[in-house]
């Protein structure tokens, strides 16, 4: 029992970044945007988040932190494809080759230095439950909010008027734009609200999964995150499946290595990244359902003056 909830709680750490990165690029691309750079969002939000904790003491501020800084990335994003009308694919990439660079740049001094991991929420009694209690009343704080915000996702995207105008402007930006709603103000406020969900997801690694700092610690996760918009055809519900599912792959390959399977360790690092490179290839073969859920006006470069 003890092994089980173990596992399960390693699934739920592991899964936590995807979900919160995930469901800020699901925001963004619903708005018609597409933002290749969540990597480099997350790795900006993992250092700030972690100077910031390390300089303050305090892990709240640099959970902040790393929102403001995923968000201050995306707004440079925004500014380029919005404003100047740059090509969204190109500056997705080169914004995630920026914030690499310039989170190793931040981070020189942070190298080498640990912080006591994000405190988790014992409730009494609950807490207690045997496997059930850990999992669901012995949580940090962001894996919590993870899971609110899907409900929170869903509720704006389905139940709301500006969930309505937001899925309005990615289907048709110039129909949203010909009856009044402000094209450019919603897709602004759509990406920086992408960059604050991947900065914090880049917080909890840094503060939360391995609380210290370390070059390149995003290892690829925004990308699986990109991955997993396509995966859930752009659902929050499925999209937390994706999450979880891709989270326990993760897991699965630390275990099979501490257990002593006989499997290079290489090969076993590349589980999480051959399952999404396998389930993209099966999803593109459903390009109807694809068409049906995607933003028509998904990259498409718009412009109030046309």
């Amino acid at each position: 029992m003890d092994a089980l909830t173990l596992l399960l709680l390693s699934v739920m750490t592991a899964a936590t970044p995807l979900l919160l990165a995930a469901l800020g690029e699901l925001i963004t691309e619903k708005s018609g945007v597409l933002n290749l750079g969540v990597e480099g969002m997350m790795i900006v939000g993992a250092v700030c988040a972690f100077a910031v904790s390390v300089s303050t003491g305090n892990a709240a501020a640099g959970i902040a932190a790393g929102a403001v800084a995923g968000a201050a990335m995306a707004l440079i994003f925004g500014f380029l494809t919005l404003t100047m009308l740059a090509n969204q694919v190109a500056t997705g990439l080169a914004l995630t080759i920026f914030g690499i660079g310039l989170s190793a740049l931040i981070g020189k001094g942070y190298v080498g230095i640990a912080v006591a991991p994000l405190a988790k929420l014992h409730i009494p009694l609950l807490s207690d439950i045997p496997l059930l209690g850990p999992i669901l009343f012995g949580q940090d704080a962001l894996v919590y909010l993870s899971l609110l915000s899907v409900l929170a996702v869903y509720w704006f995207m389905k139940r709301t008027r500006a969930g309505l105008v937001l899925r309005a402007v990615g289907d048709s930006h110039e129909a949203a734009h010909a009856i009044g709603y402000s094209v450019i103000r919603i897709r602004y406020l759509a990406v920086l609200f992408g960059g604050a969900m991947a900065g914090l997801a880049g917080a909890y690694l840094s503060l939360a999964y391995t609380p210290l700092w370390a070059e390149n610690m995003t290892a690829g996760r925004g990308w699986i995150a990109l991955a997993l918009v396509v995966f859930s055809t752009w659902r929050p519900g499925r999209l937390l499946a994706g999450a979880y599912l891709f989270g326990g792959i993760t897991i699965l390959q630390l275990h099979a290595q501490s257990a002593g399977w006989g499997v290079p360790s290489q090969i076993m690092s590349m589980l999480p990244y051959l399952a999404t490179i396998l389930v993209l290839v099966i999803i593109s073969g459903d390009r109807a359902k694809i068409r049906l859920n995607a933003p028509a006006c998904l990259g498409k470069v718009f412009h109030p003056a046309q």
